[in-house]
């Protein structure tokens, strides 16, 4: 690999980023953190990144320091005269606030993608943004990864009969048919209700699931309600076994009991987060190898459409 190509982290994805450069066979880059003692950050490079192409690693998970932390990481990659700068975001955070969904409120992913772009990124790599008019929101490419690539191959290995791809709400039913249309399966919807954030009022199923094994696909797991009482609704219905594969395993709250409890035989997550427990019920899957290779293609310049399954 190029020398030209530097590859850093912060500290919430210091696990994915040193095997993204393990990937690569380059090391990952030293950079030094100081915390004062009032949570002021100071991120600092310890090598020269004058002239060179520098990928910068963080998801943007709470806390909200995550973010912060990687603005600086970006300003001081520009300040020490990177030639481009990419922010690799896994799991790019706030995404859900999209859209003005009632009166007097911030489009946060907005703000995100301009703090961004102001900081000083040339570029920005995520997976799965929750909804795909964010690229939109950013005046400087965005390369968007698929966790397609990474449950494909996983899900024709459990060899599912009397398969049925499902989606939590009609808001994700995009993302379901896609799978359903390449797995040639029927599709069944979740149709909800709300009272509030995180609590589902009322719920119900669009398509049939009797005697079938049924996956739901879904871009975050947050508490899980809404996944679990799916889950409830499509065993009442008959279903055999109800699994869940879900790209970004925010986990908050209840989440970890709120799953344990369910009829869910498994939840297949990726590491865009990393767990903060254990579960014998989720099954982790490694996305280093492909946002290595989407970078090595970025650095020559290369199509990266090859990454993708669809």
């Amino acid at each position: 690999m190029n020398n030209n190509i530097k590859i850093f982290s912060g500290r919430s994805s210091n696990y994915l980023a040193r095997q993204i450069a393990e990937e690569m066979s380059i090391p990952l880059g030293k950079v030094n953190f100081i915390t004062f003692s009032d949570g002021e950050i100071q991120p600092s490079f310890e090598e020269s990144v004058r002239g060179s192409y520098v990928f910068l690693v963080q998801s943007t998970n709470p806390p909200t320091d995550n973010i912060l932390e990687l603005l600086l990481m970006i300003d001081a990659a520009k300040r020490a005269s990177a030639s481009k700068i990419a922010a690799v975001i896994p799991y790019f955070g706030y995404a859900r606030q999209d859209r003005k969904d009632k009166p007097r409120t911030s489009i946060a992913s907005k703000l995100i993608a301009d703090m961004l772009a102001k900081a000083g990124a040339t570029r920005v790599m995520t997976m799965d943004l929750h909804a795909d008019q964010i690229q939109g929101f950013f005046d400087i490419p965005v390369d968007h990864l698929y966790a397609s690539s990474i449950f494909v191959p996983y899900i024709e290995r459990l060899k599912l009969e009397d398969l049925v791809f499902a989606s939590p709400d009609m808001g994700g039913s995009k993302r379901a048919h896609a799978y359903s249309n390449y797995f040639h399966t029927p599709l069944a919807i979740c149709h909800k209700a709300r009272v509030k954030h995180n609590e589902v009022a009322e719920m119900r199923i669009i398509g049939d699931v009797k005697n079938k094994n049924v996956i739901i696909m879904d871009d975050i797991i947050d508490t899980a309600g809404t996944l679990c009482k799916a889950a409830n609704l499509f065993m009442e219905h008959g279903a055999k076994t109800v699994r869940a594969a879900v790209t970004h395993p925010v986990l908050s709250g209840p989440a970890f009991e709120n799953i344990d409890n369910s009829p869910l035989c498994e939840v297949i997550v990726t590491n865009t987060i990393p767990l903060r427990q254990n579960s014998n019920k989720i099954t982790v899957l490694n996305v280093a190898k492909l946002f290595a290779d989407v970078i090595k293609d970025v650095y020559y310049h290369k199509s990266i459409s090859n990454n993708f399954i669809f």
